[in-house]
């Protein structure tokens, strides 16, 4: 827990930003003591309310600012602010690529101790808007008040879109999202009218009841559209009554499912679902290669992005048409099935075994031949009997989660000494913990960041490492 913060001592006056935390918060000094606020950029000066105070830093946000930023721009969301996912839309497009770019060089400088000199410019994302191919949103009984709220009932207190960063129980009701092409936003609002008008329950998030809880919507590079949505405690007849209403007003819908929730959590994974139009999936193409992507399935979400970032992938390994190549974190197989053509074979292993199978499915479907695909956890995968059993890669891929890669796993392939390893990150300081203990064996060659998700904090990096050649050293005696 933070510090109580006298009353005194609780406004800062004209406090510079000079720097920007992984979390998107503007760095800031006061005597000895570093401030992490909200909405401040590099080159503001501003006066700040601190919230919590700690022995060497404390966390505030913008009262007022004194002199903007050359980086600031004005939001074009009228959410921003209080929806918790936009953080960096009052800066320019320019200066979020230049703070991502030094962000990604600081981790792996700092905690990876990489020689970051010949790192290359990251590469921005052509959509800065409506970039995204799946959105989840929250009903609520109980939405988010702001201070252009007048009258309140409680047939206004029904909401449909995002939590509100640190409180689970509230959602801010979203009346237009900047991050999903159409039909997205006309999708979401039409299903909260027709649910207000006919008398259709929101969830309550307390005492868990209600009839409609998540609206998931995924929309693809292939004009298809997949429309999920999860009920807890419909009464008779709702299911129907809601998903009609839906189908005859949005018959362009590819997929239309939907799931019955009562768990205490939103999670959708240990669920059954159910197709009431359409079927169970859509499709996704890159390079004329077509993916298989349910409801279950995990795509990159920034489908254009993604295509970019898997080609510098592919180049980084400069495959030659003879290597036997692991990915690891393989998913539904996209790297693998992408890179196939251009290796003898690809082995893919995935702790998610419905990922697997949709991954056998996408070489299927693209008459891939050359692929194997393993479920389970890697570090329990990936042993010397397995490596035994499949040969000694000549490249290893890997795309692990946010926390990096287990140290068995990076021991795995330091045992392994493939000559080349490209290591794809969304989380730079976990890249650079575990380029670390890989540099016992492996230098650093080639690193570029890629913008999947501008107007936010969040930026992919992309890392070759090749094995370092012995030297020897000859003495005359």
């Amino acid at each position: 827990m933070g510090r109580r913060i006298p009353q005194d001592k609780k406004f800062l006056q004209n406090i510079e930003i000079i720097d920007i935390a992984e979390e998107g918060k503007g760095v800031g000094r006061h005597d000895e003591l570093v401030l992490f606020i909200e909405k401040a950029i590099p080159g503001d000066v501003v006066e700040v309310e601190l919230r919590r105070k700690k022995k060497n830093f404390a966390e505030g946000r913008v009262t007022s600012i004194v002199k903007d930023s050359p980086y600031r721009i004005e939001p074009f969301c009228p959410h921003f602010g209080v929806c918790g996912g936009c953080k960096w839309q009052h800066m320019s497009y320019e200066a979020q690529l230049k703070f991502k770019q030094q962000y990604v060089d600081n981790a792996l400088s700092r905690i990876g101790k990489v020689d970051t000199s010949s790192m290359e410019d990251i590469l921005g994302s052509e959509q800065t808007t409506y970039y995204r191919n799946k959105l989840e949103f929250t009903f609520s009984n109980k939405r988010w008040l702001t201070s252009q709220d007048e009258v309140v009932t409680p047939e206004t207190l029904n909401a449909l879109g995002f939590h509100v960063p640190g409180r689970f129980d509230k959602i801010l009701d979203i009346k237009h999202c900047y991050l999903q092409q159409d039909p997205s936003n006309d999708l979401r609002n039409s299903i909260k009218e027709f649910a207000v008008a006919n008398g259709i329950s929101f969830y309550d998030l307390r005492q868990h009841e209600g009839a409609l809880r998540n609206l998931i919507i995924r929309t693809s590079s292939t004009g298809e559209i997949m429309v999920i949505v999860v009920f807890a405690y419909p009464e008779e007849g709702q299911i129907e009554q809601l998903m009609d209403f839906v189908a005859q007003k949005f018959p362009a819908i590819t997929s239309l499912l939907y799931i019955v929730n009562q768990k205490r959590n939103d999670t959708i994974f240990d669920q059954e679902i159910y197709v009431y139009k359409g079927r169970d999936y859509i499709f996704e193409e890159m390079e004329g290669l077509k993916f298989k992507v349910g409801p279950k399935s995990f795509y990159q979400t920034n489908s254009k992005q993604a295509y970019e970032l898997y080609k510098i992938a592919r180049e980084f390994a400069d495959l030659k048409g003879d290597e036997l190549v692991y990915d690891l974190y393989t998913g539904a197989g996209t790297i693998a099935n992408f890179v196939a053509k251009y290796a003898k074979e690809v082995v893919g292993v995935e702790y998610v075994p419905s990922a697997i199978e949709d991954a056998k499915i996408n070489s299927e479907i693209n008459g891939i031949t050359n692929t194997k695909f393993y479920a389970g956890d890697m570090k329990d995968v990936l042993t010397a009997e397995f490596v035994a059993e499949h040969g000694k890669p000549d490249v290893v891929i890997t795309d692990p989660p946010r926390a990096g890669m287990h140290a068995d796993v990076v021991n795995r392939i330091l045992e392994m000494e493939a000559p080349k390893v490209v290591y794809v990150s969304c989380n730079a300081a976990t890249q650079a913990r575990d380029l670390e203990m890989l540099s016992a064996k492996y230098e650093v060659a080639r690193i570029k960041p890629v913008d999947m998700f501008p107007q936010t904090q969040h930026v992919e990096n992309v890392g070759t490492i090749k094995i370092k050649k012995v030297r020897w050293i000859f003495r005359n005696y």
